[in-house]
């Protein structure tokens, strides 16, 4: 998938993917949006770790812009797995109000993963 970086060596002697995305909140929604992050079911997280979503963070600016970043094994089977789970489609529901420009009407279709151009050890 373009955007997404490339495979580099684990200490673990495995490869991961090291993915950083962007997507826009809704200015009006930024302290809604803040306060659910707050409180991410413990069953959403559990089905992120089960299907290889790791050190996964959201960072966002006073304008809207949420840059996500997670390493995984595998970015497009990690993505399916959670494509499969009924709680992320009950969150995807939830959340895709707070959103802005959405195509397909879920942030995790419509995330734009961007090209790593330099990383330091």
């Amino acid at each position: 998938m373009e955007g997404v970086s490339r495979e580099v060596s684990t200490e673990r002697g495995g490869a991961v993917q090291r993915v950083c995305f962007l997507l826009r909140v809704r200015p009006d929604r930024l302290d809604e949006y803040r306060e659910r992050h707050r409180a991410v079911w413990p069953e959403m997280q559990q089905a992120l770790r089960e299907t290889g979503w790791h050190n996964y963070s959201l960072f966002l600016t006073d304008d809207g812009l949420l840059v996500g970043y997670l390493e995984t094994d595998d970015f497009e089977a990690a993505r399916a797995g959670m494509a499969e789970r009924e709680i992320n489609r009950r969150w995807q529901d939830e959340m895709a109000e707070y959103f802005e420009e959405l195509e397909s009407g879920s942030a995790d279709t419509d995330m734009r993963p961007l090209t790593e151009v330099f990383h330091l050890d």
